[in-house]
């Protein structure tokens, strides 16, 4: 779908395709356990989200170098492209890449590279998030934190994803007011897995702006009444939902629901490479299984540019650019 979008909830590590995976091996000389493109594609069903993570890390061994990052970006810019998306966010993972030795300025470096043309090349403005992963510890990620501000990473804030049962929002209130000290947005994944009340904790103790996911809000009528009220962004990810076992059917997703209530939602990929699909295919099977018109995708593309860290010049920009396409599908 070419409606004008942000991107808000992408993880660049999850736009890693099969066919650059295999790529960035045989450049590397890698070894990997599925070395062949039927081999691989079939990992890519998983009964829970610890069951895609265990994928998601093994398949990063790839990314060695600064092109490697760099041509992981492009590929992901190109395809945002073909599918409307005019402004992204892009998470990425620095403890996930430490691990492995990469150091913090190959990933950063590599990233930025592709990202500091997007807008000439692509036309797409973006800004990079720093998630946390919330299986490891706070003060590894405060070490990490510490780092990226120590070589003026071009970083606009920071995020919180991965494993989310038994690892609370409570566990990072320090990391955060770090963050928020430096002057970082703040964004972090709550109500995809863990409960209702992650939501109200990430934004009463860490302080976030916006919630990656939030789908289990609904659950609890007080904080859909607050999210309303507040008009709190959430970004919603419907094939992410699906095939982490999140939500059984699209037809059972809680999106029309959150909708309906005048919740801020917006639809985005997530990691798209394992998931089935970019932004606009988000937003084509979503139509497809509800019917919705024109309308509702206007909704949800000026949701997603209202609810980004854009510029306002860049936000004006983009919705008028949404505007003049719904206006062109009478």
């Amino acid at each position: 779908m070419h409606l004008p979008k942000a991107e808000l909830h992408l993880h660049i590590e999850g736009t890693l395709e099969p066919e650059l995976i295999l790529e960035l091996a045989a450049r590397n000389g890698i070894t990997l356990p599925f070395p062949s493109l039927e081999l691989l594609r079939e990992q890519y069903e998983f009964s829970d989200l610890q069951s895609f993570l265990n994928l998601y890390y093994a398949n990063m061994a790839v990314l060695i170098t600064e092109a490697d990052f760099a041509d992981m970006t492009r590929a992901y810019l190109q395809r945002a492209k073909e599918c409307g998306v005019r402004h992204a966010e892009i998470m990425f993972d620095p403890q996930a890449h430490l691990a492995r030795g990469i150091a913090l300025e190959t990933v950063v470096n590599g990233i930025h590279s592709a990202l500091t043309s997007s807008e000439s090349e692509f036309g797409i403005s973006t800004g990079l998030i720093a998630a946390f992963l919330r299986d490891e510890t706070e003060d590894s990620a405060l070490a990490v934190l510490e780092e990226l501000l120590a070589m003026g990473a071009p970083i606009i804030g920071i995020g919180l994803d991965s494993a989310e049962v038994g690892n609370p929002p409570s566990k990072f209130i320090r990391l955060f007011q770090r963050a928020k000290d430096a002057g970082m947005r703040l964004v972090a994944h709550a109500g995809e897995e863990g409960p209702a009340s992650y939501v109200v904790d990430a934004l009463d103790l860490l302080g976030v702006e916006r919630i990656d996911h939030g789908i289990r809000s609904v659950e609890d009528p007080a904080l859909v009444a607050r999210l309303v009220a507040e008009q709190i962004p959430l970004t919603v990810c419907p094939l992410s939902n699906v095939r982490l076992r999140a939500v059984d059917t699209l037809a059972e997703h809680p999106l029309p629901q959150m909708l309906a209530a005048g919740m801020n939602v917006s639809v985005n990929s997530d990691d798209p490479a394992y998931f089935g699909g970019y932004a606009g295919t988000n937003f084509e099977q979503m139509e497809g299984v509800f019917g919705w018109g024109a309308s509702a995708a206007l909704t949800l593309a000026n949701n997603s540019v209202r609810s980004s860290f854009a510029s306002e010049d860049r936000k004006s920009e983009l919705l008028a650019d949404i505007e003049q396409w719904g206006a062109a599908q009478g």
